[in-house]
């Protein structure tokens, strides 16, 4: 039993060392510091335009109230604001998301495309070059011309 767990615990340090592991951690913490961003452009900025457009309505309050508050308790309401502003959110990001991963494949397009016209560049330069004799042809050679000058 003591062998699979080390078995276990080297294959899952293999698999926390790996680079997609890592990607993934940065990716999450860089997403999440995004994402505190598009929510703060959601709802500072293009709710208050919605608000505005719509009525001068809090954006966020918007609602249908099932039952009133009273002392006892508080309202039961659907809030379809804060669902509206989450599905802002959502394009939003997806949005933007959408126009960075675009940028980085066509990038990564660009540079696979001048990597393949050098290889190709290469091998025709290749291609160009004559064959290097071998050096019993050379050989040969250099001794039919010296006994031609003799």
């Amino acid at each position: 039993m003591a062998e699979k767990k080390t078995g276990f615990m080297a294959e899952f340090k293999k698999f926390i060392m790996r680079g997609n592991v890592l990607d993934m951690a940065i990716g999450l913490v860089v997403g999440s510091a995004f994402t505190a961003i598009v929510q703060s452009v959601v709802k500072d900025i293009i709710n208050p335009v919605i608000g505005l457009i719509i009525g001068k309505i809090d954006f966020q309050e918007l609602r249908v109230i099932l039952i009133p508050a009273t002392e006892d308790a508080g309202e039961v309401a659907i809030r379809y604001g804060a669902l509206i502003q989450n599905i802002i959110q959502f394009l939003l990001t997806a949005f933007v998301l959408f126009v960075i991963i675009r940028a980085v494949n066509r990038f990564k397009e660009k540079k696979e495309a001048e990597a393949k016209a050098k290889a190709a560049a290469e091998k025709k330069e290749e291609e160009a070059k004559p064959a290097p004799v071998p050096e019993d042809i050379a050989l040969l050679r250099e001794i039919r011309d010296a006994l031609k000058k003799n």
